[in-house]
């Protein structure tokens, strides 16, 4: 029921009926029990909403002070999971346990078209301060949530639909929420399905920050999923003990926490100790071996490393590393000395930069930045522009040095300075008490990346500048300077010149980090694609991944605005819902909804008899006559035809998980978090028919 049938006045009423009567007609019982603490322990009223709750400047300095290592863990995988979704009238959001809002993700007419409401950084969104909201009841009930328009407590935010997932600290403690809001009607259960990989993401590299001391250990009962997103991880100190696992780790061996697993030894776990795996794992170039759990005979693969602090030791590689996207970065050079070791500048590219202009484009810049001259690179936004510097990185004289990365357009302007040139102890409230190494001076001995640096303000280009020709450092609060030695890349998405025309650039600051200029083709102008996406679903899914036709067809086809890193989080969600099938148009529901009807009608049909080119299993799911499920009379068939593709995807998907559950009604509605009258009218618009009552649930 919209609120637009039901009236503002009408969704109070809503609200106190069902507060009354214990149930949400189509909702779910976690809305309910958060009506009730808003109305019962709140005391608020769904229409009269007090004004939010806003920090000021220092207290939000403070709290993003505090949470300086989980922003750091959480920018990127936000930014990337806003460029899959390629929804202007959305956002990504991260608070902190309180509801504050943190960081948030969005395009500038959006962040200006909610921030009156209260969207945007430093505005308490828990339940005491905005009543139902994705982020204040994912807090307030610590599992993910979905709160549509109507499901709002207050009926002013009944404009807006909002997914939520905990994030988990490396104790197992929730740290933070991240939330997708947004006005279009996005699929809410793939949406959440997003949503908890990149919370994922952002808990495995808390753990890397976390525990850059101890030996990381990665692992999973089978091969393909170790360096995946599936895999087990591990934080193990010298002596053996555990000092932290991931989700997916205390999964896989059977706990219930990481209170369990924390102070066990390597040895209790598996039949192994730290010495035997690393010398195994060195050996085996860092290839999964095989180890086995004590006292059991369950096979798992592992790999360890030696830990990221120590020098010269090289990083676990990232997904698009697996895939053969460069080779891990070699980790920290000792501060103000440049590596020894020297890589052949014009060496061979990696694998997926077999597109002739991009592998042009690398052996250009290893040669010119082998000879001290700074590279910009331009290209739009996702085109892999950090794994292309990362790249001419690792072939460039200081590879064994550190390759430090800095967005400049994902920082607060009011922490940029301190970000980039360190601060002593006590230079500002709400500094550390040791002081913080800025990025500048972490690039000593290696590289320094500034991404986005056409969004720099401009009164920081001009320290930026002296810094750069004078390879002197003076961090915030301290009166002495720090000599640094680093070579320099950047890029930005943004005309640098059309920039300085505007006066928005410094011109001396664009001419000293534009020696050589390259531009990265876009994903759609590469004659690889075919290539890269083979490789990246293999990293995301495994080697047994395959496509069916008509998905290969759609990925080739498909424009990608978002590029390299759509394509990516593309292909990783795909995988998630295929769950080991092969991944069919139902699986891509992010690019099937751009489809106009003739589009979708003009890729290729599945095969319904098995051939060479298709998985037969990748056929529409449609039950021989009189088998229970939909039924495939003329009526239904009629039916189903003039379902628009999004519908029909949708119904797809629905079939799926109904033979997933075996048709247990009651069973896919808890899948989905909606009741069963809910689930019974989605059937029903969507022609599908549950013939057997047995299968009700």
């Amino acid at each position: 029921m919209s609120l637009d049938l039901l009236g503002a006045g009408a969704h109070a009423e809503r609200v106190f009926d069902v507060v009354r009567g214990g149930f949400v007609e189509g909702g779910n019982d976690v809305v309910a029990r958060s009506w009730r603490r808003c109305l019962d322990e709140y005391l608020l009223h769904p229409d009269r909403p007090r004004e939010l709750r806003a920090l000021d400047d220092d207290q939000l300095a403070r709290r993003l002070e505090r949470m300086a290592v989980l922003l750091d863990c959480a920018r990127h995988e936000m930014s990337t999971l806003f460029q899959q979704l390629a929804d202007d009238e959305s956002a990504v959001v991260l608070t902190d346990t309180d509801g504050v809002i943190l960081h948030m993700v969005a395009s500038p007419g959006f962040t200006a078209e909610v921030a009156p409401m209260g969207l945007r950084p430093g505005v308490v969104w828990s339940e005491t301060e905005a009543g139902t909201n994705g982020m204040g009841t994912c807090l307030a009930s610590a599992c993910p949530v979905s709160v549509r328009r109507e499901d709002h407590f207050y009926t002013q935010f009944t404009g807006l639909t909002c997914s939520a997932v905990p994030i988990h600290d490396p104790s197992g403690e929730m740290a933070a929420v991240l939330d997708v809001s947004s006005r279009s009607s996005l699929m809410q259960q793939h949406l959440l399905v997003l949503l908890g990989m990149t919370a994922r993401m952002i808990e495995n590299r808390l753990i890397d920050q976390c525990f850059r001391h101890a030996h990381p250990l990665h692992f999973h009962s089978r091969p393909e999923f170790v360096y995946t997103l599936h895999e087990g991880r591990l934080a193990v100190d010298d002596d053996g003990r555990v000092l932290a696992a991931n989700r997916s780790a205390l999964f896989q061996l059977g706990l219930g926490s990481v209170a369990e697993i924390r102070a066990r030894r390597l040895d209790d776990i598996f039949q192994t100790t730290v010495d035997d795996l690393l010398q195994r794992s060195t050996a085996a170039s860092f290839h999964p071996v095989v180890t086995y759990r004590a006292r059991a005979s369950h096979r798992f693969f592992a790999v360890m490393r030696r830990p990221a602090s120590e020098a010269g030791q090289p990083a676990a590689p990232s997904l698009v590393q697996m895939a053969g996207i460069g080779r891990p970065v070699q980790r920290a050079a000792a501060p103000g000395r440049a590596a020894a070791a020297s890589p052949a500048p014009d060496g061979p590219p990696p694998p997926l930069m077999a597109d002739p202009q991009l592998a042009r484009h690398l052996a250009v810049a290893r040669r010119v930045i082998a000879r001290r001259t700074p590279v910009l690179l331009c290209g739009e936004t996702g085109a892999g522009k950090e794994v292309f510097a990362r790249a001419v990185h690792d072939g460039s004289p200081v590879a064994a040095g550190a390759f430090v990365a800095i967005n400049c357009a994902s920082l607060p302007e009011s922490l940029i300075e301190a970000e980039l040139f360190g601060y002593r102890a006590g230079a500002f409230t709400g500094a550390q008490k040791a002081g913080r190494r800025g990025k500048v001076l972490q690039a000593d001995g290696g590289t320094l990346f500034l991404d986005e640096i056409g969004d720099m303000p401009l009164e920081l280009q001009a320290r930026l500048l002296r810094v750069l020709e004078e390879r002197q450092v003076t961090p915030l609060g301290a009166e002495e300077t720090v000599s640094v030695d680093f070579q320099l890349l950047s890029a930005s998405h943004r005309d640098l010149a059309e920039l300085v025309e505007q006066g928005r650039f410094r011109e001396d600051l664009y001419y000293r980090l534009a020696g050589v200029e390259l531009r990265l083709p876009a994903l759609r102008e590469r004659t690889d694609r075919a290539e890269l996406i083979r490789h990246l679903l293999v990293a995301e899914g495994g080697p047994d991944s395959r496509l069916t036709p008509q998905a290969e067809r759609l990925l080739m086809e498909h424009p990608w605005p978002g590029n390299v890193r759509q394509l990516r989080h593309v292909l990783r969600s795909a995988c998630a819902l295929a769950d080991g099938e092969p991944i069919a148009l139902e699986h891509l529901p992010s690019l099937m909804r751009g489809l106009r009807p003739a589009e979708a009608a003009a890729l290729p049909a599945p095969c319904v008899e098995p051939c060479e080119e298709a998985d037969p299993s990748s056929a529409p799911i449609l039950p021989s006559p009189g088998a229970t499920g939909p039924g495939t009379d003329a009526e239904t068939e009629a039916a189903v035809a003039r379902l628009n593709p999004i519908l029909a995807n949708e119904r797809q998907v629905l079939l799926r998980l109904l033979e997933h559950h075996r048709w247990n009604v009651s069973n896919v509605a808890k899948a989905l978090d909606v009741s069963r009258n809910t689930l019974y009218r989605k059937l029903h618009k969507l022609h599908i028919r549950i013939s057997h009552p047995l299968h009700a649930g």
